[in-house]
This record gives structure tokens, sequence and C-alpha cells, in this order.
């Protein structure tokens, strides 16, 4: 199975009343170990490099976030500032120039979301609250 509609459907949802979309890019990696479940080959796939998908899994499994408030999020090489998390399941993150990122954990995932400087971070986590939700809803 090809998750990689799912970029397209979580873009989407980030639309405002305009139709401008307030993500530009996404993945979706799996909780146990960050493996990738969309291809790096999409259009508007967020492209995790080396060890990043192992820890932002890492963090999400362990509910543990100290790492990411200590030395920030890294996603495609960028360091990106923490700002918050909520429950255990969602972060939230920016780096002034490139734009923010959003996580999101169902039970066996995590989706994640780039929003570019300038946009809305709140249209973005909406996308990704559509589809980790969706996950969840189907006990994933």
């Amino acid at each position: 199975m090809s998750w990689d509609s799912y970029i397209d459907n979580l873009i989407a949802q980030t639309k405002d009343a305009s139709g401008t979309t307030h993500a530009d890019k996404a993945c979706i990696i799996g909780i146990d170990g960050g493996a990738a479940w969309t291809s790096a080959g999409h259009a508007n796939a967020l492209k995790l490099q080396g060890s990043e998908s192992a820890n932002i899994a890492r963090c999400f499994k362990s509910k543990d976030f100290t790492a990411f408030m200590t030395s920030g999020m890294f996603v495609e090489g960028q360091k990106y500032q923490f700002l918050r998390e909520e429950e255990g399941k969602v972060v939230y993150a920016k780096k002034k120039g490139l734009g923010a990122v959003t996580c999101q954990a169902s039970k066996t995932a995590i989706v994640i979301a780039h929003c570019p400087e300038g946009s809305q971070q709140g249209n973005t986590n909406k996308g990704v609250g559509v589809i980790a939700e969706y996950l969840e809803s189907l006990g994933m």
C-alpha cells in the first residue's frame, strides 16, 4: 500500500478560505523506529535525513521530548527550535526564515508537515491532525 496519497490529502486539508495551502511538505513515519511510510519520491515529500526519523520516533514512543527541548528538532538537516508539546502526542517547532514543523502521533505512526515561513502554522496543525486522527480511528 502506498501512503503517498496521504501527503496530498494533508496538504489539501491546510487550505484557508481563499484556497491557499499552508503546508508545502509532509511525511508519515512509524512510531516504532521511524521507518518511512511515505516515499521520498513524492513531489511534496518531507525528506528526513540520517537518524532524524529514528530520533523523532524515539521521543514520541517514550513521550519524552527532553532531547527536542535541549538540542532542537532536526528535519531535513535543519535544526528547528522546539516550541511545545501537547499530551505527548503533538509537537510544534520553528526555525526563523524557514518556517515551522508540526508532528502528531497516532497509535503506530507520526504525521509530520512543514509550514513555510509566512504561512499559517495553525492551518498546518489542522491538516496534520486530520490525518493523525484518521489513522488513530483505524487503530493505527
